[in-house]
């Protein structure tokens, strides 16, 4: 991370309501390159493609297998809380795929406690999506 934050991580959850579909990348390639979210992003053989209410994107397979749950035949939930706090200045964030930038006020969203498996996503975006999460 570009930017120095030292705000406690707070625990939210996926809505409920924010499914999304997915697909996974069972293709004999050597790679997927995109440009996304300020930087080129890089999808490995057996990463997901992902859309999550219209935006596309990619995610590491691992990562995937371990924080979402089948719903239904191509549709996904998070199954697992994030841990995230608001961005205090605009910088980026290294993620699985490549890094993303994001603005003051943004939110920066790990897939673990610690702070690891991060990437960030708009204030507006994140409220819709997620909701606080009950202590545990």
């Amino acid at each position: 991370m570009n930017a120095k934050n030292n705000a406690p991580l707070e625990r939210y959850r996926r809505r409920p309501s924010q499914f999304i579909t997915a697909v996974r990348l069972k293709l004999d390639t050597n790679g997927l390159r995109y440009r996304k979210w300020g930087g080129v992003q890089v999808a490995k053989r057996g990463d997901w493609l992902v859309d999550a209410g219209g935006e596309v994107y990619t995610v590491d397979a691992r990562s995937f297998r371990s924080t979402y749950k089948k719903v239904s035949p191509g549709v996904y939930l998070k199954k697992v809380p994030v841990w995230a706090r608001i961005a205090a200045s605009a910088g980026s964030i290294a993620t699985k795929e490549g890094a993303t930038r994001y603005r003051r006020g943004d939110y920066l969203v790990f897939n673990d406690r610690r702070g690891r498996d991060g990437y960030a996503i708009p204030r507006a975006k994140f409220r819709k999506l997620y909701e606080k999460a009950a202590k545990g």
